[in-house]
């Protein structure tokens, strides 16, 4: 009997160390298990800071640096799109943002900014369809009536995509986009005073919708209040100052508060940021009319016409910098050529040719 006590503690002794050796392994594992999860937090934690702060190239970098069994989730793919729609990459965005819609068919958040995608593309049928999809989904969504409002947007029916933009509001009237939409909407129409408090509707709800400050910036140049203007430029691009476009329209109001060298800076700046952006180029030339500087304006429009050969607007600057320059045949070639692109502006143009062999009078770069 002794020895068999002994062996029954053997065997218990035995027992409690595998017992305690498993209890190791899965303490191990669990520590192993936190310690990727908080590794993961942490890389996605980047990428969002990154994508805050718009710089999305950066963002875009991180993302692509996930195991691909986390890239390929829904919110991943969302801010990627967000990612790529911040670049004006809009094919791009669209492709991440479909691909999130076939990994979580149900997910209707991010659809708002797959449908302005669309909308940028001109994919009237690919939006029509969308809009369809996301209103017999949840029709208590505001994105869904983001979607459908974006929809006849895209088909100049403004009256009534502001009906569903307004309807987005009912349902979430913190749903800053589509107060800014609906913003956008009024301008088409020319309403500007609504259009105002819709954008300011939008900077109530998040003071950090620079998309807001940029549409108060646009109405107030555009009535030629080019201080007003300037300042909420300059909030737009406080918040993001990756924004080429953004550059761009503050370059604009800068010429014409009367900063040129300011507006050239500032224009250098938004092609830095994006050397396909050629409107940068156009607004300079513009400025170098302005300065008495024709050889360093047709430079400029000469690289835009090699990135927009058919755009009949680049082609009349180039005529009328000719004609500054005092190279009338070349100059005629470039008012033909416009005409050929763009008959509908034949009276501008037509008129620009028969004052050919006429000095200019009271004419500079802003009449481009």
């Amino acid at each position: 009997t002794p020895r068999m006590n002994t062996a029954a503690r053997r065997n218990e002794s035995a027992d409690d160390s595998l017992a305690i050796s498993e209890e190791t392994k899965e303490a191990e594992q669990a520590e192993e298990g936190i310690k990727e999860i908080l590794e993961l937090l942490c890389v996605l934690g980047a990428a969002q800071k990154e994508l805050c702060m718009y710089r999305s190239r950066e963002a875009l970098q991180i993302f692509h640096q996930l195991p691909h069994e986390q890239y390929r989730t829904g919110w991943v793919l969302h801010q990627v799109g967000r990612a790529y729609f911040e670049m004006a990459d809009y094919q791009n965005a669209k492709r991440a943002l479909e691909t999130m819609q076939n990994v979580e068919p149900h997910r209707l958040k991010g659809l708002e900014v797959l449908s302005t995608a669309l909308w940028h593309l001109k994919k009237e049928v690919e939006l029509s369809h969308l809009a369809q999809t996301a209103v017999d989904f949840d029709r208590l969504s505001p994105e869904a009536w983001c979607v459908v409002g974006n929809c006849f947007s895209l088909q100049k029916d403004h009256e009534t995509a502001l009906v569903f933009f307004r309807r987005s509001i009912q349902l979430d009237p913190n749903f800053t986009y589509s107060h800014t939409l609906s913003g956008h909407e009024y301008v088409s129409n020319e309403d500007f005073d609504k259009a105002i408090h819709c954008y300011r509707d939008a900077i109530r709800a998040d003071d950090r919708h620079y998309n807001a400050w940029y549409g108060l910036g646009a109405i107030y140049f555009r009535q030629e209040k080019y201080d007003l203007a300037e300042y909420h430029f300059h909030r737009a691009l406080s918040i993001n100052p990756q924004s080429s476009v953004l550059h761009c329209h503050l370059g604009m109001a800068q010429h014409a508060n009367r900063k040129p060298y300011e507006a050239l800076e500032t224009l250098q700046q938004a092609f830095a940021l994006d050397p396909r952006n050629p409107q940068a180029r156009y607004q300079r030339a513009t400025i170098y009319m302005a300065l008495e500087r024709p050889h360093d304006a047709l430079e400029e429009l000469e690289r835009v016409r090699d990135a927009a050969p058919r755009e009949s607007s680049v082609h009349f600057a180039m005529g009328k910098v000719l004609k500054r320059m005092g190279k009338m045949e070349q100059a005629m070639r470039c008012f033909l050529t416009a005409l050929d692109l763009d008959p509908k502006d034949n009276n501008l143009i037509k008129a620009a040719m028969d004052k050919l062999d006429q000095p200019d009078v009271e004419e500079d770069g802003s009449a481009f």
